[in-house]
């Protein structure tokens, strides 16, 4: 069993380097810096990671994907996404591969506790998956997570998807289900130290809002 850590980064130059320093200890790491202004190319290569350079800035979705077919050409059989801010903690790498190794899912998602969020930040996930679990007809632990691990033949799927921002995480958890692939949860910590957020809330609530309507749409045409 192959897996690979997959940082997709923008302007992360701050953290970078302990992040992922931290997830070597537990397996090689691959960097997609997105078009970033500042240092976080070289601080990562420097760490030790593998560093692919996207210019100009693509979103998390397109730098994900890029991620994707690099392992999918070296034959990994899954990759772990984190963020590359300092908000996931890569001690918690292990138990992703533990549950990948017994429930052989597809894709694994790190869901946060809620209560400890700052608490617009609260309100604004809580609303999220509220919506989307409508959306999706199931309940949803949380859809925007980014710490996730994602199986070889989920990627191979990914790699045609349409969505090149934050929403490709829920496009991700729409395109597991419509397969028939297996979806799994695990506990992560929440992490809050006033990291700058590079999400435009305008433009995300609305991208958010087209992806949970289609996605609706798609579950009411199925059943």
């Amino acid at each position: 069993m192959r897996l690979l850590v997959l940082i997709p980064a923008y302007n992360e130059a701050a953290a970078i380097q302990r992040v992922v320093m931290e997830s070597l200890a537990h397996m090689a790491v691959l960097v997609v810096d997105d078009g970033s202004t500042d240092e976080t190319a070289a601080l990562a290569e420097a760490a030790g990671a593998t560093v692919l350079v996207q210019n100009p800035n693509a979103g998390k979705g397109a730098a994900l994907r890029r991620g994707f077919a690099w392992a999918l050409e070296r034959e990994y059989d899954g990759v772990i996404a984190l963020d590359g801010d300092g908000q996931h903690d890569p001690a918690e790498i292990p138990a992703f591969v533990g549950l990948f190794a017994t429930e052989q899912a597809d894709l694994i998602i790190g869901y946060r506790n809620f209560d400890h969020m700052p608490f617009w930040r609260w309100l604004a996930n809580s609303l999220g998956f509220a919506i989307f679990s409508w959306a999706m007809g199931t309940h949803i632990l949380d859809n925007q997570s980014g710490y996730r691990l994602t199986s070889r033949r989920l990627m191979e799927r990914l790699l045609a998807g349409q969505e090149s921002g934050y929403e490709f995480e829920m496009e991700e958890i729409v395109s597991c289900v419509e397969a028939g692939y297996r979806l799994a949860w695990t506990p992560i910590r929440t992490i809050y130290a006033g990291e700058v957020s590079h999400i435009r809330p305008i433009h995300h609530i609305a991208n958010f809002v087209r992806v949970a309507w289609q996605t609706r749409q798609r579950v009411r045409r199925e059943a």
